[in-house]
Formats: structure tokens, C-alpha cells, sequence
């Protein structure tokens, strides 16, 4: 297998949690990983290779321009290296903006796709997560692009968790077809048309975190507010049931807790795909440790194997 290239300096905990993860991924999964940044910045590679670059686009530049701007940067090189094949796939815990960019413009994009989206697990305890897409790529949609959001999300969710024909709900406002904007209400009749996609209509906020769903698509603003607002709200049970607990209680119960924990961590899951570009992409969490960085490159790893970017080629082009 070709390396994965990962963005050493991208993060708010990089380059040493970030190092540290790629580290952990050679030696407890055996996957080979490339290191890009500048070698000033990324100090000791524990041992690992390094593509080296002289710039890094940081979290507060924007996005677009910084691509174009910094031809040079870890996150433009990193993407250069899969597409020019020496790396099999690109991790960033980096400008989420950037790194999208980056693969959009250096990757390119798989022939038929609109948009390129990303597509997070939103974890379901007791069961597989479930994939929700548009998560903040595209603020504002056509309804065809849902419908390839959820080709998309559909063929990643199979080949991430082996369901051939995942449950696909578009979200609303209202399980009634007739419920939503003007939009959604287009893409659900055009949903109702696709034959790839086993569509199971409209769903609401509430069932993001339950059985009842596979993939969800939606826009990415709403995508990005639902993600963000379930974030905050796993974190303020999780520090109330804490705060509210007795420290010897709290001690007895972490066993029967630490499951569930494991469970809601985001970081468990590694990150989010970008799906749509022509090559592996997983964006990870700016505030990513180690732990998140080898679920990533796992992650990584398992796609690539499952050979995700052709899977989705064949599904925007048959749908």
C-alpha cells in the first residue's frame, strides 16, 4: 500500500499529537505514513518519512485564496501526493476550508459529481453511526445535489460498514413529503425517483442519533448547525452526569460508562470524508489528538482498500 500522506503541521494540537497518531498507525495498523509540512515546524518525525514543503496555511487564513496563494503548503502538497500517486490518501486536522480546497483543486473532481460534500458518523450507541452529509462543504444546495449527497453517502456508508443498501433520509422539517422548503421538497421527489438510493423520506433532527436511518442528507449549513449543536450537547451531559456524580460513585460506574463514552467520542471515528473528489480525503478535527489521528489513517487505509473513489464514480454515473 502507498503511504498516507498526513498533514503534520495542521491542527491545534500539531505537529506533536499529530506526529505522535502517525506514529501509532505504522506500528499498532502496519500502514505506512508520509509526513508533509516543513521540517522546522514539524521537529522530531519519530521515525517516519517526510515530504517536505516551506508553507502552511493556518486555521484563520481563507480558504480559497491561501490554496492559490501558498502553492507550497502542506495541505496543497499533501493533496498533490495522492494524485501524482505517491500516497494513497491525505489526512488533515488543518483549515477544514483549505483542505477541501486543496483536494478539490489538486485531486480534481470525480467526473458527474456537482459538489464535492462531507460526510461525518454521528455516533448511534449500540449500533453503526450514521452518516450525515452535507456537514458544512456547500452552505447552499440544488436538489440534485442532494440526490448525489445521498449516492454518495450511500456508497460510502456501505463501504465503510458493509450495508449494500443503507436506509437514505433527507432532512426536514416534517416526515411528510410535503413538509420542508421548496428544495427539499424537490429532492425528495427526485429521491422517490432514484433507483440507486433506498429512500426512506423525509426525517427530522431527532433521528440522527437512532436506528431508524443510515445516511442523512441535507445542505451544509443545516448540516453543520445539526453537527455543532449535538457536539455541545453530548459535552454538557457528559460534564453534568460528572460535576453531579460523587468521585468514589463516579469510580464504581466508569466501567459500566466507559463504553458509552468511547461510543459518543468523536474522536473514535477519526474525522469526516470528503466525498466527491477523485482520492481519499479524511478531514479531521482541529482539536484531533493522537488516538483521533490513527482512527483517521485507518479510516484511510480501510477506503482505499475498499476501493471507495471508484464505488462512488459508478454510483453518480448510474443514478
Amino acid at each position: 500500500m502507498l503511504p498516507v500522506a498526513v498533514d503534520a503541521v495542521g491542527g491545534d494540537k500539531a505537529p506533536g499529537e499529530i506526529v505522535a497518531g502517525a506514529r501509532r498507525a505504522v506500528d499498532e495498523l502496519g500502514v505506512p505514513v508520509l509526513l508533509v509540512g516543513p521540517p522546522d515546524r514539524i521537529g522530531d518525525p519519530m521515525g517516519l518519512d517526510v515530504l517536505a514543503c516551506t508553507e502552511v496555511i493556518d486555521m484563520h487564513d481563507d480558504a480559497g485564496s491561501s490554496v492559490r496563494r501558498k502553492k507550497d503548503s502542506s495541505l496543497v502538497r499533501a493533496a498533490e501526493a495522492v494524485r501524482d500517486g505517491k500516497a494513497s490518501a491525505m489526512v488533515s486536522a488543518g483549515n477544514t476550508g483549505a483542505t477541501m480546497a486543496s483536494a478539490l483543486l489538486r485531486m480534481g473532481r470525480i467526473k458527474g459529481v456537482a459538489r464535492p460534500a462531507i460526510a461525518i458518523p454521528i455516533p448511534v450507541p449500540g449500533s453503526t453511526p450514521t452518516i450525515l452529509l452535507d456537514a458544512g462543504a456547500n452552505a447552499e444546495v440544488q436538489p440534485e445535489w442532494l440526490v448525489q449527497f445521498a449516492q454518495m453517502g450511500a456508497t460510502f456508508f456501505g463501504a465503510r460498514y458493509g450495508e449494500t443498501a443503507p436506509r437514505v433520509g433527507l432532512l426536514s422539517i416534517g416526515e411528510e413529503d410535503t413538509k420542508g422548503r421548496p428544495q427539499d421538497k424537490e429532492a425528495n421527489a427526485l429521491l422517490r425517483a432514484t433507483k440507486n438510493v433506498h429512500f426512506i423520506g423525509n426525517v427530522e433532527g431527532r433521528d440522527l442519533m437512532t436506528t431508524d436511518v443510515d445516511v442523512v442528507v441535507t445542505d451544509g449549513f443545516t448540516g453543520n448547525v445539526a453537527l455543532k449543536t449535538l457536539e455541545g450537547g453530548m459535552r454538557f451531559i457528559q460534564r453534568a452526569i460528572a460535576e453531579r456524580i460523587p468521585p468514589e460513585l463516579f469510580a464504581e460506574l466508569w466501567p459500566h460508562l466507559e463504553p458509552l463514552v468511547t461510543e459518543l467520542d468523536p474522536e473514535t471515528y477519526g474525522g469526516a470524508m470528503l466525498l466527491g473528489v477523485d482520492g481519499v480525503c479524511i478531514i479531521s478535527h482541529g482539536s484531533s489528538s493522537a488516538r483521533a489521528i490513527l482512527n483517521a489513517v485507518g479510516v484511510a487505509r480501510d477506503m482505499v482498500a475498499e476501493d471507495l473513489v471508484r464505488h462512488l464514480r459508478e454510483a453518480v454515473q448510474t443514478g
